[in-house]
């Protein structure tokens, strides 16, 4: 592919790159958290990208189970082994991005949401703030509705530290 910008052109480097990103993942990653960080080079075209990964899972480097794509040992073997070729740049790229994407995974895991219908009405809505080793804020909380509900549920996974802080703070005062 002549005139594009970028250093990964050959579908041989997408594919150690794909081997490089699910290395550094070391979990399964769905398609589209695959071509996410994978396609932190501009010289890889889309549909280059999606036949390699179809080719590495032809090839047994990469098991689709549930739509999530994770490595085999023949597909760790030969990253370990090819990773090196790859540039320098697009390295650093792609460990940035499955670093961010990883730390998102670990504080997503965290922070737990849910609600439950009411029979006279309403909802309760629970939300709790794990800092790994146990839960260090649990609430429950009304809501008028299931919108009223989810808008709770979603503000909380955004901020749950912020309102952890902002209860500490208020409770010490």
């Amino acid at each position: 592919m002549t005139g594009s910008f970028g250093f990964i052109h050959e579908k041989l480097e997408i594919k150690i790159l794909i081997l490089f990103v699910m290395r550094h993942l070391r979990e399964p990653a769905s398609f589209s958290v695959l071509t996410e960080l994978v396609m932190c080079d501009d010289g890889i075209s889309y549909f280059d990208f999606a036949e390699s990964v179809a080719d590495l899972v032809k090839t047994e480097h990469l098991m689709l189970v549930d739509n999530k794509y994770s490595l085999t040992q023949k597909g760790v073997k030969n990253g370990k082994t090819t990773e090196s070729s790859l540039p320098y740049s697009v390295r650093v790229k792609a460990e940035e991005g499955t670093s961010s994407y990883r730390a998102a995974q670990i504080r997503n895991a965290l922070i737990k949401t849910s609600h439950v219908t009411n029979p006279e009405g309403g909802c309760s809505v629970m939300l709790s703030l794990s800092d790994g080793i146990g839960e260090i804020v649990s609430l429950q909380l009304y809501a008028v509705n299931e919108k009223h509900a989810r808008g709770l549920e979603n503000g909380f996974r955004k901020n749950a530290e912020g309102v952890y802080n902002s209860l500490l703070g208020a409770i010490l005062s």
